[in-house]
Protein backbone atom coordinates (compact mmCIF):
# COMPACT_ATOMS: atom_id res chain seq x y z
CA UNK A 1 0.00 0.00 0.00
CA UNK A 2 2.67 2.52 1.07
CA UNK A 3 4.71 1.84 -2.08
CA UNK A 4 1.75 2.67 -4.31
CA UNK A 5 0.92 5.81 -2.33
CA UNK A 6 4.48 7.11 -2.60
CA UNK A 7 4.72 6.07 -6.24
CA UNK A 8 1.49 7.82 -7.24
CA UNK A 9 2.72 11.02 -5.61
CA UNK A 10 6.34 10.84 -6.73
CA UNK A 11 6.32 9.07 -10.13
CA UNK A 12 2.72 8.37 -11.25
CA UNK A 13 3.53 7.14 -14.78
CA UNK A 14 5.78 4.35 -13.52
CA UNK A 15 3.36 3.51 -10.72
CA UNK A 16 0.40 3.19 -13.07
CA UNK A 17 2.37 0.63 -15.07
CA UNK A 18 3.14 -1.29 -11.88
CA UNK A 19 -0.51 -1.23 -10.78
CA UNK A 20 -1.68 -2.32 -14.24
CA UNK A 21 0.71 -5.27 -14.26
CA UNK A 22 -0.48 -6.50 -10.87
CA UNK A 23 -4.04 -7.22 -12.06
CA UNK A 24 -5.29 -6.53 -8.55
CA UNK A 25 -8.73 -7.67 -7.39
CA UNK A 26 -11.30 -5.32 -5.88
CA UNK A 27 -11.22 -7.17 -2.56
CA UNK A 28 -7.44 -6.80 -2.33
CA UNK A 29 -7.69 -3.13 -3.29
CA UNK A 30 -10.11 -2.45 -0.46
CA UNK A 31 -8.29 -4.47 2.20
CA UNK A 32 -4.81 -3.18 1.33
CA UNK A 33 -5.52 0.37 0.20
CA UNK A 34 -9.01 1.89 0.27
CA UNK A 35 -10.13 0.75 3.73
CA UNK A 36 -6.99 2.20 5.29
CA UNK A 37 -6.72 5.46 3.37
CA UNK A 38 -10.46 6.17 3.51
CA UNK A 39 -10.14 6.11 7.29
CA UNK A 40 -7.87 9.19 7.18
CA UNK A 41 -10.63 11.78 6.47
CA UNK A 42 -13.07 9.92 8.74
CA UNK A 43 -10.78 9.74 11.77
CA UNK A 44 -9.49 13.27 11.16
CA UNK A 45 -13.02 14.67 10.93
CA UNK A 46 -14.08 12.73 14.04
CA UNK A 47 -11.18 14.16 16.06
CA UNK A 48 -11.60 17.65 14.65
CA UNK A 49 -15.33 17.95 15.22
CA UNK A 50 -15.45 16.31 18.65
CA UNK A 51 -12.28 17.83 20.12
CA UNK A 52 -11.84 21.18 18.35
CA UNK A 53 -15.18 21.88 16.67
CA UNK A 54 -16.04 23.47 13.33
CA UNK A 55 -14.95 27.07 12.93
CA UNK A 56 -15.73 29.51 10.15
CA UNK A 57 -12.80 31.79 10.95
CA UNK A 58 -14.28 33.42 14.04
CA UNK A 59 -14.09 32.57 17.72
CA UNK A 60 -17.27 30.48 17.82
CA UNK A 61 -16.93 26.74 17.29
CA UNK A 62 -19.50 24.01 16.73
CA UNK A 63 -18.69 20.72 18.42
CA UNK A 64 -20.22 17.28 17.96
CA UNK A 65 -20.73 14.88 20.83
CA UNK A 66 -18.67 11.68 20.91
CA UNK A 67 -21.77 9.53 20.36
CA UNK A 68 -23.02 11.54 17.41
CA UNK A 69 -19.50 11.76 16.01
CA UNK A 70 -19.10 7.99 16.11
CA UNK A 71 -22.36 7.35 14.29
CA UNK A 72 -21.72 10.04 11.70
CA UNK A 73 -18.17 8.81 11.22
CA UNK A 74 -19.43 5.34 10.35
CA UNK A 75 -21.89 6.82 7.87
CA UNK A 76 -19.16 9.02 6.36
CA UNK A 77 -16.90 5.98 5.97
CA UNK A 78 -19.58 3.96 4.19
CA UNK A 79 -20.30 6.86 1.83
CA UNK A 80 -16.62 7.14 0.88
CA UNK A 81 -16.30 3.42 0.16
CA UNK A 82 -19.47 3.54 -1.92
CA UNK A 83 -18.23 6.57 -3.87
CA UNK A 84 -15.14 4.63 -5.02
CA UNK A 85 -17.35 1.91 -6.50
CA UNK A 86 -19.62 4.50 -8.15
CA UNK A 87 -16.71 6.31 -9.83
CA UNK A 88 -15.19 2.99 -10.96
CA UNK A 89 -18.50 1.94 -12.48
CA UNK A 90 -18.72 5.33 -14.20
CA UNK A 91 -15.29 4.87 -15.78
CA UNK A 92 -16.30 1.41 -16.98
CA UNK A 93 -19.49 2.77 -18.51
CA UNK A 94 -17.62 5.51 -20.36
CA UNK A 95 -14.97 3.08 -21.64
CA UNK A 96 -17.34 0.37 -22.89
CA UNK A 97 -17.29 1.72 -26.47
CA UNK A 98 -13.57 1.02 -26.77
CA UNK A 99 -12.44 -2.45 -27.88
CA UNK A 100 -9.95 -2.96 -25.05
CA UNK A 101 -12.29 -1.84 -22.30
CA UNK A 102 -11.16 -3.12 -18.88
CA UNK A 103 -13.60 -5.02 -16.70
CA UNK A 104 -15.74 -3.22 -14.14
CA UNK A 105 -13.56 -4.59 -11.35
CA UNK A 106 -10.41 -3.23 -13.00
CA UNK A 107 -12.06 0.17 -13.31
CA UNK A 108 -12.96 0.14 -9.61
CA UNK A 109 -9.32 -0.65 -8.80
CA UNK A 110 -8.32 2.28 -11.01
CA UNK A 111 -10.79 4.56 -9.19
CA UNK A 112 -9.50 3.45 -5.81
CA UNK A 113 -5.97 4.54 -6.63
CA UNK A 114 -7.12 7.76 -8.31
CA UNK A 115 -8.80 8.76 -5.02
CA UNK A 116 -5.50 8.56 -3.09
CA UNK A 117 -4.83 12.36 -3.06
CA UNK A 118 -8.39 12.97 -1.84
CA UNK A 119 -7.91 10.52 1.00
CA UNK A 120 -4.64 12.15 2.02
CA UNK A 121 -6.08 15.67 1.89
CA UNK A 122 -8.64 14.59 4.49
CA UNK A 123 -5.88 14.77 7.10
CA UNK A 124 -6.45 18.53 7.30
CA UNK A 125 -9.94 17.92 8.73
CA UNK A 126 -8.27 17.17 12.06
CA UNK A 127 -8.44 20.94 12.65
CA UNK A 128 -11.68 21.75 10.79
CA UNK A 129 -11.36 25.36 9.73
CA UNK A 130 -13.57 25.76 6.68
CA UNK A 131 -11.02 27.69 4.59
CA UNK A 132 -8.22 25.23 5.40
CA UNK A 133 -10.33 22.17 4.60
CA UNK A 134 -11.55 23.80 1.39
CA UNK A 135 -7.98 24.56 0.30
CA UNK A 136 -6.88 20.98 1.08
CA UNK A 137 -9.86 19.62 -0.84
CA UNK A 138 -9.02 21.74 -3.89
CA UNK A 139 -5.42 20.52 -3.80
CA UNK A 140 -6.62 16.93 -3.53
CA UNK A 141 -8.98 17.37 -6.47
CA UNK A 142 -6.23 18.93 -8.60
CA UNK A 143 -3.80 16.06 -8.03
CA UNK A 144 -6.57 13.50 -8.43
CA UNK A 145 -7.32 15.09 -11.80
CA UNK A 146 -3.63 14.90 -12.71
CA UNK A 147 -3.52 11.18 -11.86
CA UNK A 148 -6.69 10.65 -13.86
CA UNK A 149 -5.38 12.41 -16.97
CA UNK A 150 -2.02 10.65 -16.77
CA UNK A 151 -3.38 7.19 -16.07
CA UNK A 152 -6.50 6.89 -18.23
CA UNK A 153 -4.89 6.51 -21.70
CA UNK A 154 -2.48 3.74 -20.66
CA UNK A 155 -5.02 2.05 -18.40
CA UNK A 156 -7.71 1.90 -21.08
CA UNK A 157 -5.31 1.42 -23.97
CA UNK A 158 -6.62 4.44 -25.88
CA UNK A 159 -5.16 7.61 -27.37
CA UNK A 160 -4.39 10.68 -25.28
CA UNK A 161 -7.23 12.56 -26.96
CA UNK A 162 -9.76 9.84 -26.13
CA UNK A 163 -8.31 9.61 -22.63
CA UNK A 164 -8.73 13.37 -22.20
CA UNK A 165 -12.44 13.12 -23.03
CA UNK A 166 -13.06 10.27 -20.59
CA UNK A 167 -10.90 11.88 -17.90
CA UNK A 168 -12.72 15.21 -18.19
CA UNK A 169 -16.13 13.55 -17.95
CA UNK A 170 -15.07 11.36 -15.04
CA UNK A 171 -13.52 14.28 -13.18
CA UNK A 172 -16.58 16.50 -13.69
CA UNK A 173 -19.01 13.84 -12.46
CA UNK A 174 -16.60 12.75 -9.75
CA UNK A 175 -16.35 16.30 -8.41
CA UNK A 176 -20.15 16.51 -8.45
CA UNK A 177 -20.35 13.28 -6.43
CA UNK A 178 -17.75 14.69 -4.05
CA UNK A 179 -19.66 17.94 -3.60
CA UNK A 180 -22.87 16.05 -2.82
CA UNK A 181 -20.96 13.84 -0.39
CA UNK A 182 -19.34 16.78 1.37
CA UNK A 183 -22.61 18.70 1.56
CA UNK A 184 -24.33 15.67 3.10
CA UNK A 185 -21.50 15.17 5.59
CA UNK A 186 -21.41 18.82 6.66
CA UNK A 187 -25.19 18.82 7.07
CA UNK A 188 -25.15 15.62 9.12
CA UNK A 189 -22.29 16.78 11.33
CA UNK A 190 -24.08 20.09 11.88
CA UNK A 191 -27.23 18.26 12.91
CA UNK A 192 -25.14 16.11 15.21
CA UNK A 193 -23.88 19.23 16.94
CA UNK A 194 -27.41 20.32 17.81
CA UNK A 195 -29.06 17.06 18.87
CA UNK A 196 -28.74 13.28 18.98
CA UNK A 197 -31.27 12.38 16.30
CA UNK A 198 -28.68 10.99 13.92
CA UNK A 199 -27.08 8.87 16.62
CA UNK A 200 -30.46 7.30 17.45
CA UNK A 201 -30.64 5.97 13.90
CA UNK A 202 -27.71 3.68 14.69
CA UNK A 203 -29.32 2.13 17.79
Amino acid sequence: MINHVWGLVHHPDKEWRNISNEHETVSHLYTSHVLWLAAIPVVSTFIGTTQFGWTFGGEDTIKVSMESGLGLGILFYVLILTAVTIVGSLIHGLARKYPNCPSRNECIVFAGYIATPMFLSGLFAIYPMIWLCTLACIMGICYTGYLLYRGTPSFLGISNQQGFIISSTTLAIGVLVLEVLLAAVVLLWSLGADNTIIWNLFR
